[in-house]
């Protein structure tokens, strides 16, 4: 018999306190001693935790099989002290306006940290256990080109993985070595699954992985064709960094104390390519569906919710709002973002089965007005130059391809921008941001001033973002001059309120700012 009492402090989530657990809290079905480990997944964040941890341990309830999960992280956190002192278990919140649902998450077996030495992690994604491998890295984790696919041969982490490839530190490094010491033991198939937000993100895993083997010249490149392949995935759930204050409520309100709680909505979606190189873990029967072709389901989801999103971090900040929920919450940037999407992104979605796009828009904006998922404008905006090719660029391009207009898309480019612009000191700094493009930007705003063309016209000019063909466009490079004009004065939501009720022309023919 399991004994519950404690002492004032909250006791730790663990293994001998599930028992004790308030029958509110949902526990895991299965037996976890009998788990074995079948799953790698590099980058043990929230998403991950709140996405296809949750569906490993639906499927482990449902159809027990060896899938259990190790977790590995090759940058900070570490998860010693969180996870690792948890046995792996952790809390996981669906958050419905005032609604709350607890469950305890227990697909993870165990977790390693590889910030120091790729050592532990080669050992486990090495293994013959392993059978499939999952990451969430962020887009920046694959060091690849955003506007081409291609691997950066120019990244520094690159660069030195080519040069001492038995101690590599990037993803791209650790995989390719990882094959390479499969290939010298046991040469058992796996199968590597991007789950990050990047379109065609298997079709860039592979390009990246084998670009490093190819690099290698030891025949690595040809086993990889034999038995590896790259599935790409879409992902969905919004699930926004946890904060202090999510772990003191489900201390206060359940009593345990739990360092790795996750916050995230109900709504949530996994589709996958069906190209596995050995067993799968059946995430089908759990909800996830397999399919042939992922790339209708990324268009509609990047350039519509995450699309949505971009739009609103960066506007949101602009115009003073904190959360998407907050901006969501302003009648002007709903509005924006609704006829953006339905005027300018949905012609260019391909056909989705038993999906209608303006349904899906409509549920897209009313899952981002939800007030108890906290997520931060600036969390969102974090990284833009690795999403905006996808949310932005590509819908901009394949409409300028068919003549049509581009003005509502521009605008949140133009607040890509803005946003970076004004974190220069320059202009301010206005506040923190962390972008790989960042620094550059900076120089840019620093050197050019508030002039709208110049500072365009250099920004234009990275062509990891903006192939030449897009950046080489009269109508693009106006509307991008027009929205940092706009967005840069001292009323960036009467340039919003302009761009939304105005038609094109009046808006090109406004004269820009000078410096």
């Amino acid at each position: 018999m399991t004994h519950c009492s404690w002492s004032i402090s909250a006791p730790v989530i663990g293994p001998a306190l599930l028992s004790c657990l308030p029958s509110e809290v949902r526990k895991p079905a299965y037996d976890r001693a009998a788990m074995r480990p079948g799953i790698a997944h590099i980058g043990v964040g929230a998403f991950h935790r709140c996405h296809q941890a949750e569906y490993t341990d639906d499927l482990l309830a449902n159809h027990f099989d060896r899938w259990g999960l190790v977790g590995i992280n090759i940058r900070p956190p570490l998860l010693a002290e969180t996870l690792g002192r948890q046995h792996g278990l952790y809390t996981r919140l669906i958050r419905q306006n005032d609604e709350v649902e607890a469950r305890i998450i227990g697909s993870i077996i165990r977790v390693i940290d590889s910030q120091g030495s790729a050592r532990p992690a080669l050992e486990v994604l090495a293994s013959s256990d392993i059978e499939m491998v999952t990451m969430t890295v962020t887009e920046k984790g694959y060091c690849h080109v955003p506007s081409n696919g291609a691997l950066d041969l120019d990244h520094p982490d690159i660069v030195h993985d080519l040069a001492n490839p038995q101690a590599p530190r990037s993803v791209p490094g650790i995989l390719a070595r990882a094959l390479e010491l499969r290939t010298g033991s046991h040469g058992r198939p796996v199968t590597l699954l991007s789950c990050d937000n990047i379109p065609t993100n298997g079709i860039i895993l592979g390009n990246v992985v084998r670009a490093f083997a190819e690099r290698r010249g030891n025949g690595l490149v040809d086993w990889i064709a034999s038995n590896v392949t790259f599935p790409s995935a879409m992902v969905d759930r919004i699930a926004p960094a946890t904060t202090e204050v999510d772990i003191a409520a489900v201390e206060k309100r359940f009593g345990y104390r739990d360092s790795a709680v996750v916050v995230g909505e109900r709504f949530r979606q996994w589709v996958i390519e069906d190209r596995f190189a050995g067993r799968v873990p059946r995430w089908d029967l759990v909800g996830a569906t397999f399919v042939n072709d992922v790339t209708p389901f990324e268009h509609l989801k990047m350039r519509v919710l995450n699309g949505a999103q971009t739009t609103l971090s960066y506007l949101g900040v602009l115009g003073g709002f904190e959360h998407t929920s907050d901006a969501m919450a302003d009648p002007l940037l709903a509005g924006f973002a609704r006829r953006m999407l339905m005027e300018e992104t949905l012609p260019t979605l391909m056909p989705v089965p038993g999906i209608s796009p303006a349904a899906y828009v409509e549920q897209s904006l009313a899952r981002l007005t939800n007030t108890a998922i906290r997520h931060r404008n600036h969390q969102i905006a974090t990284d833009g130059s690795q999403k905006i090719v996808q949310r932005l660029l590509n819908p901009i391009r394949d409409r300028l391809a068919k003549g049509d207009n581009i003005t509502l898309l521009s605008v949140p480019v133009a607040g890509w921008m803005a946003y970076l612009i004004k974190a220069s000191a320059r202009f301010g700094r206005a506040w923190q941001v962390s972008d790989p493009f960042a620094e550059k930007i900076a120089e840019i705003a620093d050197r050019v001033g508030a002039d709208s063309k110049e500072l365009a016209n250099a920004i234009l000019a990275i062509n990891a973002i903006f192939d030449r063909s897009l950046a080489a466009s009269d109508m693009f490079r106006a509307n991008v001059v027009a929205g940092l004009d706009g967005l840069l004065s001292d009323d960036p939501m009467a340039f919003v309120r302009h761009v939304r009720a105005d038609p094109i022309d009046a808006r090109l023919k406004r004269p820009a700012r000078s410096a």
